[in-house]
């Protein structure tokens, strides 16, 4: 437990016996336009539909004034832009006094707003930043939603590593990774699971590379040179689509190879790299291939159907980042209702309050006491040639074995 108290610069920290304002402010971020784009306009897309459907009911149920209340979304476009970025935040806290402050998607845009945030002493709804730097124990201002922390996100994946890959011969491995905080820390917790005691893998490639990078066959070359069984490429989706583009046009061909999108924005690579440059690729599986039945919130396919009928044809793709969206707008509206005021610290107790009891088509929601999501977990699964993604780790979920130099 934090041994301190919070203290809440907002505005609204006195009005919480007061009269009901007329509508709930929430401040966010979106990115337009910029390689942020693809992840982030998902996000904020399906915000506001949840904010739409509230609004189209009479307003979100909040706790402290016991009544319905409409909200409002001040949603400004920082064009993928970190600088752009922390200006805007700066006037949804000071201009536009906003009562709840949600961040844009991905961590490069999120690391922005987290010291502003706990300048400003307001609590930060942080969508899908999952760099390890944002959370610690002496920062109260902040929680992460949709996600799980990058250091524990790639768990199932050390572990398949270290068993069911290593049994299949699969035990030297490739390491490039883009560095910033999402996938720079997914590539350090991994490295670090593989290094330690007893481990059969061996790492013959480690490198990170700018995450702007968008040509990887000469680092395709290096990789090859060190005759890996099995190749990481940790990046966004703008990375994972130029280093599988790249992979189909060279010559060599690895046992296997692991990216972290094709599993998260589906739609997105099949479209950009087609089922035969996916074929046999290994990835996260998000909601999107899963069966988990919400307690709260819609289903995967409610939500799709509702997202297409409200921006079908818009070119926004609906897949994980769009859920990413969903489940925020899930949080907040049930901070809403179990927050005893609007002041940052109640509503901070009443985001921590759902830690273990929130059930979303995600899974559990359960934070760490600094803020990071701990649940969440997504498992492995693999491109099979039809382009169809089964789960093969952990094996409780399993509807498919690994395969190498599949298909």
């Amino acid at each position: 437990m934090l041994l301190f108290t919070l203290v809440s610069a907002s505005p609204i920290a006195a009005r919480a016996e007061g009269a009901a304002p007329a509508e709930i402010k929430i401040g966010h971020l979106h990115a337009g336009s910029g390689p942020y784009a693809s992840i982030s306009m998902p996000v904020y897309d399906a915000l506001k539909l949840w904010v739409d459907q509230q609004n189209a009911a009479g307003g979100a149920f909040v706790k402290a004034f016991n009544k319905k209340i409409p909200l409002k979304l001040i949603s400004y476009d920082d064009q993928s832009n970190p600088g752009t970025a922390a200006t805007l935040i700066n006037q949804l806290i000071t201009q536009d006094k906003v009562d709840l402050l949600v961040c844009d998607s991905g961590s490069v845009l999120t690391a922005v707003a987290v010291p502003i945030a706990r300048e400003h002493k307001m609590f930060l709804f942080d969508p899908t930043g999952t760099g390890a730097a944002f959370f610690s124990k002496d920062n109260p201002y902040i929680a992460l939603l949709a996600d799980p922390v990058s250091t524990v996100w790639p768990r199932y994946l050390w572990e398949f590593l270290k068993s069911d890959a290593a049994a299949l011969g699969l035990k030297r491995v490739a390491i490039l990774y883009a560095t910033n905080d999402f996938t720079g820390t997914q590539a350090s917790a991994i490295r670090a699971a593989l290094k330690e005691a007893g481990s059969p893998s061996e790492i013959v490639f480690d490198q990170g590379v700018p995450t702007s990078t968008s040509n990887y066959s000469v680092l395709i070359d290096n990789i090859a040179a060190t005759n890996p069984d099995i190749v990481l490429e940790l990046g966004y989706v703008g990375n994972d689509i130029a280093f599988l583009r790249n992979l189909q046009d060279q010559d060599h061909k690895f046992k296997a190879v692991f990216t972290l999108y094709p599993g998260i924005e589906t739609n997105v690579l099949m479209k950009n790299v087609g089922a035969q440059g996916l074929a046999g690729v290994f990835t996260y599986v998000t909601a999107l291939g899963l069966s988990l039945k919400p307690e709260i919130g819609m289903t995967v396919e409610e939500l799709r159907a509702a997202f297409e009928k409200a921006y079908g044809g818009g070119g926004v793709e609906f897949g994980w980042n769009a859920i990413a969206g969903h489940v925020t707008g899930l949080v907040i509206g049930e901070t809403l209702a179990h927050a005893d005021s609007l002041s940052q610290a109640d509503l901070r107790q009443a985001v921590f309050g759902l830690s273990g009891k929130l059930k979303t088509l995600v899974g559990t929601f359960e934070l760490r006491e600094d803020g990071a999501q701990i649940g969440e977990l997504t498992p492995i699964g693999q491109f099979g040639p039809d382009g169809k993604l089964a789960v093969v780790y952990p094996r409780e979920f399993a509807t498919a074995k690994p395969k190498i130099n599949a298909p």
